[in-house]
């Protein structure tokens, strides 16, 4: 099949591509096909296409697959303008856009920065999802996060067990999230010296 070389549809080939080659974590790789992507999309699509939001936010996670923070939020700001734009104020991408930026800030330890963002996804997420969706998990368990790196152990815990509560209602007994929920809670525990809840918990995680 020969299509023009600006064709929307190579771009999404390209942009396929890339998240195999950031999914084996050959990154070098994955930038140059999620770039080729870009450069179609930046071409072929209006300014506030969601597409290419799309392309932004990838070559953002690679980036901060890489360690490269900056390069990470430079990327993922693009895409947030773009979906702020393009998108009604709940939906659930730009709490994605608002996800990806805390996941950035709280590698690079700016943990209050983390925090607002991810409390600014959550509060769409709350609007956009029904309570029980599983989005809601991994909203709470990235506050509760960021509530332990700062040090707020009450606050954590309080964040870690409504992840649990719903977990535990959601997901079938073995799955690996709630093993990730029970080490997380019995780390806040290890932080706190209680040393026997920790056990307990990480017993759990088991």
């Amino acid at each position: 099949i020969s299509l023009p070389p600006n064709h929307p549809s190579l771009a999404t080939s390209y942009n396929n591509i890339g998240g195999v080659y950031a999914n084996m974590g050959e990154y070098s790789k994955a930038l140059e096909y999620y770039e080729k992507d870009l450069k179609i999309t930046l071409k072929s699509l209006p300014s506030t296409h969601p597409d290419l939001a799309t392309s932004y936010s990838c070559i953002g996670e690679v980036y901060n697959d890489m360690g490269e923070y900056s390069k990470a939020l430079e990327y993922y700001e693009e895409s947030l303008k773009i979906r702020e734009k393009a998108l009604p104020p709940t939906h659930p991408d730009l709490a994605n856009c608002y996800s990806n930026l805390g996941s950035v800030f709280d590698r690079m330890g700016q943990y209050s920065k983390a925090l607002e963002y991810y409390e600014k996804a959550f509060r769409i997420y709350q609007q956009a999802l029904p309570s029980n969706h599983p989005h809601m998990i991994s909203s709470y368990s990235n506050i509760a996060l960021a509530h332990k790196n700062m040090g707020q152990y009450t606050e954590a815990l309080s964040k870690f067990e409504m992840a649990l509560k719903l977990g535990c209602a959601i997901l079938h007994t073995n799955h690996p999230e709630l093993g990730t929920l029970y080490n997380s809670m019995g780390s806040v525990y290890f932080s706190m010296s209680n040393f026997p809840k920790a056990l307990e918990l990480y017993k759990k995680a088991l």
